[in-house]
């Protein structure tokens, strides 16, 4: 069974529509993703930042991609 990476922070848009989680990856590698969930879906959380994929070697150097790539995160954080 592959591991899963481990969330180190979640962060929500204040209207908690919108969230991004930073994780640690089993290879130890780092790295972020962007949430979206509609109130009257119960169906949870969907990724739509299309950054999941990419590594950084740090915690710092993944959570400062975040801050730059999604507009709404500077503002919650």
């Amino acid at each position: 069974m592959r591991e899963k990476p481990l969330v180190l922070r979640s962060v929500n848009n204040p209207d908690g529509s919108h969230c991004v989680d930073l994780f640690r990856r089993p290879d130890g590698s780092f790295g972020f993703e962007e949430y979206r969930r509609d109130a009257e879906d119960g169906r949870g959380w969907f990724p739509i930042g299309g950054h999941k994929e990419m590594r950084w070697d740090s915690e710092v150097a993944a959570w400062t991609a975040a801050l730059e790539k999604v507009i709404w995160l500077g503002e919650a954080n």
